[in-house]
């Protein structure tokens, strides 16, 4: 008979699992920086800075005591980060390169087949120029490779070597040696990825078996499917044959959802009484990206939290429900609503225009010290002088 978990405790397993159960203010350090994406998997990139980059502030509401250079050091000087694509753009441990290299081959083939719709034929003509290029001459970005005459525009107006330089990054050819304004700059894997990385080889299975281990281990239960999209490394199929074949080391839990709806997951026999023990999380209220792992499935955060997120950049204004981009609020084992706000870096202040409140959650005294006590903490972060709230944020 399958174990259950009730709604309580599974959004604290689940909460343990992505980070936010640790102490927010504990010294992290480069060590502690590196030890938390490991324990995460990944960290998605990416470039909009309405208030701060969403790896930063990923990392941030995690530890308050994160600083952005660390970050910086792990993957231009260490090298024990590199970046790379799960579900999107994301930093990666290097340690994870050898599986990684399954991922180019599939996308390799991938690649081949379908940019050669929008690129018309011959579109891989610069690749083995660009490589050499780069191969005798050093790093580059998009914009040292193009051509004269070329106009810019969208993905589906790439010059030719741009296409060249993100096939070389999507096959492994190539790897991000540093940002540069945030534009990538590329050079050669094996002058970027440690050679104890780069040269490590792992068979099929192995790589199956590493990316469900791995994937259910930072999750803590899981459907296959899930499993399969975690790191969006293998296909639904696999994961659901891995768990076939590894049921002796599986338990059957079912879930209790915030619609009295039973989900049946799978978690890891050995690891199911440190999971049942799951700590209380920070009962601080905490500005998560839209972006954060947490509620990066959106149909997983809905069942155990009860918050239906979407994020608006793409809605036209008139549309949107509540804003461009709109960050959501974690206070405990909760998501209890949604801010509005951005750095107005000019004028030196975090202006937060608006806030919404999940129902039955009250905008206590209490509940909006400390949710000023955040604000404060970001405004920091971010640089900025102050926090100001404009008319009617309180709505």
């Amino acid at each position: 008979m399958a174990i259950h978990l009730p709604n309580v405790l599974a959004r604290k397993i689940f909460l343990e699992r992505q980070g936010l159960s640790r102490s927010p203010t504990k010294a992290l350090g480069r060590d502690g920086l590196y030890a938390l994406i490991h324990d995460l998997g990944f960290v998605q990139i990416d470039s909009i800075q309405w208030v701060e980059r969403a790896h930063h502030q990923i990392l941030f509401s995690r530890n308050q005591t994160y600083r952005p250079k660390d970050l910086a050091h792990l993957l231009e000087k260490d090298r024990s980060l590199f970046e790379h694509w799960t579900h999107d753009a994301s930093v990666i441990p290097s340690a994870f390169f050898p599986y990684w290299k399954h991922r180019f081959i599939r996308r390799e083939a991938k690649i081949m087949e379908n940019w050669a719709k929008w690129q018309g034929e011959g579109f891989d003509r610069a690749f083995e120029e660009t490589y050499a290029r780069i191969r005798d001459h050093g790093p580059v970005m998009a914009r040292d490779v193009k051509d004269e005459d070329h106009k810019s525009g969208g993905w589906w107006n790439w010059h030719p070597s741009k296409t060249a330089l993100e096939y070389l990054w999507h096959t492994g050819k190539l790897s991000i040696a540093r940002r540069d304004g945030f534009q990538k700059v590329y050079d050669l894997s094996e002058r970027i990825i440690p050679a104890e990385h780069h040269a490590g080889e792992v068979d099929h299975d192995s790589f199956v078996d590493w990316a469900c281990r791995s994937a259910l281990t930072r999750l803590g239960f899981a459907t296959s499917g899930e499993i399969a999209a975690f790191f969006d490394l293998i296909t639904p199929d696999e994961a659901k044959l891995w768990v076939a074949a590894h049921r002796d080391e599986l338990e059957e839990v079912t879930l209790g959802t915030v619609d009295g709806k039973s989900r049946i997951s799978f978690a890891f026999v050995d690891q199911l009484g440190s999971l049942i023990e799951a700590p209380e999380p920070p009962a601080r209220i905490r500005v998560l990206s839209p972006f954060d792992p947490l509620i990066r499935d959106r149909n997983r955060s809905e069942r155990l939290f009860g918050f239906f997120y979407r994020i608006e950049i793409y809605v036209p204004e008139p549309k949107r429900q509540y804003g461009y981009y709109v960050f959501p609020l974690l206070e405990g084992d909760r998501l209890i609503g949604r801010i509005d706000m951005k750095a107005e870096r000019k004028a030196g202040v975090l202006a937060v225009r608006r806030l919404w409140l999940e129902p039955g959650v009250k905008p206590t005294a209490g509940r909006l010290d400390r949710l000023d006590a955040e604000l404060q903490r970001m405004a920091r972060f971010v640089g900025m002088d102050s926090v100001q709230h404009l008319d009617g944020w309180l709505g």
